[in-house]
């Protein structure tokens, strides 16, 4: 893996150990209050900020397989930090398409690592807006591998998952996708 790789990993890594740690054990002076018993930073919200990238995944009845996901490893608060960060989130049509079995089997404690490598296969660090997303661009994801994008005058997808739509997020942008995108294989 490059450097840059590892300082993306090491970044993301930070960010995820942060965001999930109590303000006693070093939360930030001064943290805005939790707004609800959910508790963390995906809970504090104002009326004049856009929302981030977890309240997008998180109110959206589209995307409850996802969220689910996020909250089984602890990272909907992670989604809630700074960024940016450039998110590709599969509907729950695009975990459906996967073999019967396999949401369940990846929702469980003991199968927590593999899903947070998926998860961190749809994320990046940084805001890619769409006109950034230009036919045969290898886009670098927190998993450590990459994915490409291919682009037919509007239609663009990511390793074959379709946008469907895009929400400009406060921390970075959401990219609705048709389909998970599955990591290579480790070598």
């Amino acid at each position: 893996m490059n450097s840059r790789g590892l300082w993306s990993l090491a970044a993301i890594s930070l960010v995820f150990t942060a965001s999930c740690k109590p303000a006693a054990e070093g939360g930030a002076a001064g943290a805005p209050a939790v707004a609800s018993a959910a508790g963390g930073q995906l809970a504090s919200s104002d009326d004049r900020s856009p929302p981030t990238i977890a309240r997008i995944a998180s109110d959206s009845k589209d995307h409850t397989t996802l969220a689910a996901a996020l909250k089984a490893v602890n990272w909907l608060d992670a989604l809630a930090n700074p960024g940016p960060f450039t998110v590709f989130a599969p509907t729950n049509a695009a975990f459906d398409k996967l073999p019967a079995g396999t949401v369940e089997t990846l929702l469980k404690p003991e199968n927590a690592a593999q899903l947070k490598t998926i998860l961190l296969h749809h994320v990046m660090v940084s805001s890619y807006q769409q006109s950034d997303l230009t036919d045969g661009l290898s886009l670098a994801m927190l998993a450590g591998g990459s994915t490409r994008v291919t682009r037919q005058g509007d239609e663009i997808t990511v390793d074959g998952a379709k946008i469907l739509g895009a929400v400009k997020a406060g921390n970075g942008m959401v990219y609705v996708v048709d389909a998970v995108i599955v990591p290579p294989a480790p070598k």
